[in-house]
């Protein structure tokens, strides 16, 4: 049976553990991926939407367990920068067809 994680404290006990501890021991069943917002957001816009889309994308931003604005965020990045998303012949992502 695999051992559970033990609680940390601070970010320094979390280091010293991981370096110094086998994690091939330890039960990862119940990580979560984590996404890092690491680059500043210097500039704020306004954005008028409709109603029900917005309400929409708060909708997905829960499901998804972000934060609304993030999850817009991400959808204009996604659809400014194709080249990282498999493309069809049509010139679209997999899960962009418009």
């Amino acid at each position: 049976m695999k051992k559970k994680f033990p609680d940390f404290k601070t970010d320094d006990e979390a280091e010293a553990f991981v370096e110094s501890a086998d994690l091939s021991e330890y039960d990862f069943s119940g990580m979560v991926p984590m996404r890092f917002e690491l680059k500043r957001k210097d500039t704020s816009i306004s954005l008028r939407l409709p109603e029900e889309l917005l309400n929409e994308v708060r909708m997905n931003a829960k499901r998804l367990g972000i934060p609304y604005q993030r999850f817009m965020r991400l959808a204009i990045e996604r659809a400014v920068k194709p080249s990282k998303h498999p493309q069809h012949t049509d010139g679209t992502t997999k899960d962009q067809q418009f």
